[in-house]
């Protein structure tokens, strides 16, 4: 069906993007001051330069970067429940410095998206990394191992990364890369060939043949502990007296009107077990784990190099969209999610000196809060919106037209097209203007833009300025459209994915070595942290990158 636009995207540089439902959600952001938003416009690249407050001197320069990327968590946690935060949450709080204003600059605010721009400094119409949908999946590349789960590789990725940069630098970098999402592991690191991994569905972790042939002998005896079968029929319960949570637990939206209320309990069967292991915090107490075996089998920081170790943790994500932002479920995770980090950190400081490591933490996106809780004040009513019963209407005005039915194709936020299948630009133009129009008068529909007019608008509205951060300025796109605050796409409960600020504020603290605590509250990026650890580490980017080194001392 997409054949014709697949060339299309093909031969423009554009990975197409298929049909397939995919979470989106949507809140009011306020514009980016000045100074943010000149150096964000569609098409302006800036190359880090060392600053003399984040550059640090030989002797302070990190043995170890360590990147702690949290799937969906939202900037607005850590103040919410910091009264009751103790642990690793607490600790860079207080010993770092915080960007309390940092945003993912681009429009559709997906993991995939995410995660590429954290370590390459570039907005995803440079990564290549534009939609989940088309992120990682890749059958040429199955898991070793006969494992369980579809195959995987960076080979969408264009570019480098830190990694790449630090490789540059000294040829002995090694880099870890772990998560339970294949996406989340793979693209921090971009095309590196190096030690990445991710969870399988057996209760292994794995890697898959673009890596390499099998696991190394470290991680086949950690696979071998079975850790993750050992939860099973383990009870997640509320870390806290019921007292300390202010959520009710009894919220019927929640979890699709299914198992919503305290405590949830595992399955006895460790098969089982191992799968429903990912919507529970302790698939992030296994993750930091592996990282801490990770770092003892490679000798990650031990010197003389710098070495990277990223992780990302996905238990936020998937009870966020189970469970919702403003769910019980979501206070006790980020509770268990702060002590976590406690041990990690306490545990990473038995191994390698403090003073030698560099922590970040941050987030590949937000998220909205479920549509049908909504309070009656937010107008318009959010909704889960839907724009493929306006197809039929397109495909008819296509064949009036004597035009191939498919030569324009919806990919639920975005109108694709193969132009070569229009003799008059005017035709092409007046389908996708009546389309838009439709679109227009659909629930949930904030604005439909032609991409031409976002390009236009990109330095002055800060909605253009994202999507134009999206895609490249060419290719087959020729309409974006954008829902209202807290109407989203998707069939997950609640979602994320929109351009508006509660999908696009994550947290970001550094702390740890070349970094003086305090709290920063202008307009960052998450492409500014790539630029800044490369200051920090003495290094440079090999090319233009779209960050800019932010103060660290």
């Amino acid at each position: 069906m997409l054949r014709s636009l697949t060339l299309v995207a093909l031969v423009l540089g554009l990975t197409l993007v298929r049909p397939t439902p995919a979470p989106v959600a949507a809140t009011v952001e306020r514009p980016a001051p000045p100074t943010a938003t000149a150096t964000a416009t569609a098409t302006a690249t800036t190359t880090a330069t060392t600053t003399a407050t984040t550059t640090a001197t030989t002797q302070d320069r990190p043995a170890l970067v360590v990147l702690i990327a949290v799937d969906q968590m939202r900037a607005d946690y850590l103040d919410r429940f910091a009264p009751q935060l103790t642990g690793g949450l607490a600790r860079l709080m207080r010993e770092g410095a915080r960007f309390t204003d940092a945003h993912h600059d681009h429009a559709i605010t997906e993991t995939a998206p995410g995660h590429a721009t954290l370590l390459a400094g570039r907005y995803p119409r440079s990564t290549g990394i534009m939609l989940n949908r088309e992120g990682v999946d890749d059958d040429a590349a199955p898991l070793v191992a006969n494992g369980y789960g579809p195959g995987a590789s960076p080979r969408r990725f264009q570019g480098t990364t830190l990694y790449d940069w630090m490789k540059a630098a000294d040829g002995r970098t090694k880099v870890l890369s772990v998560s339970m999402k294949d996406r989340a592991a793979i693209l921090p690191v971009g095309r590196a060939k190096a030690d990445v991994y991710w969870y399988s569905l057996d209760g292994r972790f794995l890697t898959s043949t673009w890596y390499r042939r099998d696991v190394p002998a470290w991680l086949r005896r950690f696979n071998e502990r079975r850790l993750p079968a050992s939860y099973a029929g383990k009870t997640w319960a509320l870390l806290l007296a019921d007292s300390a949570y202010r959520e009710p637990d009894s919220v019927s939206a929640e979890m699709g009107g299914r198992r919503f209320t305290f405590p949830h309990q595992l399955p006895d069967d460790e098969i089982n077990a191992q799968s429903e292991l990912r919507i529970t915090p302790f698939i992030d107490d296994v993750v930091l784990d592996l990282a801490l075996e990770g770092v003892t089998a490679m000798e990650l920081g031990k010197g003389p190099q710098a070495d990277l170790l990223a992780i990302s943790l996905s238990a936020t994500d998937v009870i966020g969209h189970n469970y919702g932002p403003d769910s019980r479920e979501m206070h006790d995770q980020i509770l268990r999610l702060d002590r976590a980090l406690g041990r990690f950190l306490d545990s990473l400081a038995t191994l390698r000196d403090r003073a030698r490591v560099t922590v970040v933490l941050t987030a590949d996106h937000g998220v909205a809060p479920i549509p049908e809780l909504a309070p009656a004040t937010v107008t318009p009513k959010p909704v889960r919106a839907n724009l493929y019963p306006l197809m039929p209407a397109l495909r008819a005005q296509l064949r009036a037209m004597g035009v191939d039915t498919f030569a324009l194709e919806l990919d639920q936020q975005i109108l694709l097209s193969d132009r070569r299948k229009f003799k008059r630009p005017a035709d092409l133009d007046s389908a996708v203007e009546a389309f838009a129009r439709a679109a227009r008068q659909q629930p949930g529909v904030l604005r439909a833009d032609r991409w031409s007019q976002i390009l236009a608008d990109s330095a002055r509205d800060p909605i253009a300025r994202r999507w134009a951060h999206q895609f490249p300025a060419v290719n087959n796109v020729e309409l974006v459209v954008t829902l209202h605050p807290f109407s989203t796409w998707g069939g997950n409960v609640a979602s994320h994915g929109s351009p508006h600020g509660y999908d696009s504020q994550v947290p970001l603290i550094f702390a740890g070595a070349g970094v003086t605590r305090g709290t920063h509250t202008g307009f960052v990026r998450t492409v500014d942290i790539a630029p800044t650890l490369a200051a920090l580490l003495g290094i440079k980017p090999d090319g233009a990158v779209d960050g800019v080194v932010l103060p660290l001392r």
